[in-house]
């Protein structure tokens, strides 16, 4: 289970990062913030023209029922989109970060947020996250030691391929 009175920390590929967000309800509640992050029925609620002008210094958040459709206009603009993961075995937002990168060409950052796990972090880096916030302790110790977990080949494609292995041990040539 996930330690969640830990503060979470933010991980990438380069290692782990500060927190430029800032989870806010309310414009106001942003105001003094260089960077917020929103629910999506906040950033909907927006004023078109108040989005406009903050556009540039938002995170949207989405939940895993809710789709991404909203977002779409937006998505050039948007310079990051965090996918929850309430739970560990909740796996939509994978596929929402698939269709984020691959059919909709998002290319800004892609956050994991909520209950994530070392178990996890391969799957979530080939889908396309670039971000992980992450609570759980162990996750965070396994991180910092350069430990990924997972699975060092794969053969589906993705949205961040694997590196080349040279061959597939497991097919069999004609003799």
């Amino acid at each position: 289970m996930s330690d969640k009175a830990h503060t979470p920390s933010l991980w990438t590929l380069d290692g782990f990062k500060e927190n430029a967000y800032t989870r806010v309800e309310t414009l106001e509640d942003g105001a003094a913030s260089a960077r917020m992050l929103v629910t999506l029925e906040t950033f909907l609620s927006f004023e078109d023209a108040q989005r406009e002008m903050i556009i540039s210094r938002i995170g949207v958040e989405l939940q895993p029922g809710e789709a991404v459709d909203a977002l779409l206009p937006y998505l050039a603009r948007l310079p990051m989109i965090a996918l929850a993961f309430p739970a560990y075995t909740d796996g939509r937002s994978y596929s929402k970060a698939q269709l984020l990168r691959e059919r909709h060409g998002y290319k800004g950052e892609l956050r994991a947020t909520g209950d994530v796990l070392l178990d996890q972090v391969a799957h979530m880096l080939r889908v396309g996250f670039t971000v992980l916030e992450v609570s759980h302790q162990p996750t965070i110790e396994r991180l910092a030691r350069g430990d990924l977990g997972g699975i060092a080949h794969a053969y589906q494609p993705a949205a961040r391929t694997a590196p080349a292995s040279g061959g597939y041990s497991w097919r069999r040539l004609a003799g």
